[in-house]
């Protein structure tokens, strides 16, 4: 029990310690693009971000040691029943720039299609816990349900341990997507120009938090927009001006952001709206 308890103190700290880099990164960058208005941008997004906050604080002490158990069991059950398809070996022979960016590659175009599946009827109701936020800051990226992040990690983890991938890659696979997440959830305008048809801009995910219908089903990727463009959900008209967050009752409180998927009428809800579309679309 208090080996538990200290796994999960031990998880919070740690969150709360990383947090602080991005902290002072985005703080001084914000700085240098708005002055001194950045103070009244910091009180105007609060509320909003006290609630990432909290939900970051709630998975450390909660979710991350699940999440641990559930790696060592998926890592101990694929490899005893020889599920991998590709022996350590075939990775040692490639460079390890090289070994990296297949990883991280293929991390992004998994994570392209776990996020499709989170916009269906059977994740949204968890992932859209992620999408209630408004305000939009880098710290919208701790803005997860347990159910998504558990859902996120069994998903994204399962395939590359299944590849073989070595652990020192899949560690670089989840800093940059970690990291980058933070940058394309910040409030920037940004478009990157061309490189906007290779990496995942700020204005691009921004999009796709956008709460406007033209914005529905785009912009999956995290890191390279190639995905959206091979799959047609790639959309990034400029910077996204449009007022951001969801259509769901689901009010900004822990307590409703925490319980919105185990409502059984969400789900209801959401079978008879694409019954609806269905029927729209053979009409």
């Amino acid at each position: 029990m208090w080996a538990i308890v200290e796994q999960s103190a031990l998880a919070l700290f740690g969150a709360l310690r990383d947090l602080l880099a991005p902290a002072l990164f985005f703080f001084l960058l914000a700085m240098l693009l708005r002055g001194r208005a950045v103070f009244h941008d910091i009180r105007r997004v609060w509320p909003e971000t006290r609630l990432n906050l909290e939900l970051l604080a709630f998975n450390a002490l909660v979710v991350v040691p699940l999440i641990g158990l559930v790696a060592t069991f998926l890592a101990t059950t694929i490899q005893s029943r020889g599920l991998v398809f590709f022996d350590p070996a075939d990775w040692a022979r490639l460079p390890t720039p090289l070994v990296i960016f297949i990883v991280i590659f293929i991390g992004d175009f998994v994570g392209y299609w776990r996020h499709r599946l989170e916009h269906s009827v059977l994740l949204w109701p968890s992932h859209a816990v992620h999408h209630s936020d408004t305000a939009m800051t880098w710290l919208t990226l701790e803005r997860f349900h347990p159910i998504n992040r558990v859902t996120t990690f069994v998903i994204d983890a399962s395939v590359l341990i299944l590849l073989g991938a070595p652990p020192f890659a899949i560690v670089a696979n989840s800093l940059v997507r970690h990291y980058y997440g933070f940058l394309i959830h910040a409030d920037l305008p940004w478009t990157y120009g061309r490189l906007g048809r290779i990496f995942v801009s700020p204005a691009m995910h921004r999009w796709h938090h956008a709460a406007d219908a033209k914005a529905l089903n785009t912009n999956y990727a995290t890191v390279f927009s190639v995905f959206d463009q091979l799959f047609g959900t790639f959309r990034v008209p400029g910077p996204c001006t449009a007022p951001l967050g969801i259509l769901d009752d689901l009010p900004a409180t822990f307590g409703a952001q925490l319980g919105y998927a185990f409502r059984p009428n969400v789900y209801r809800k959401l079978m008879a709206h694409n019954a609806r579309r269905r029927a729209n679309r053979i009409g």
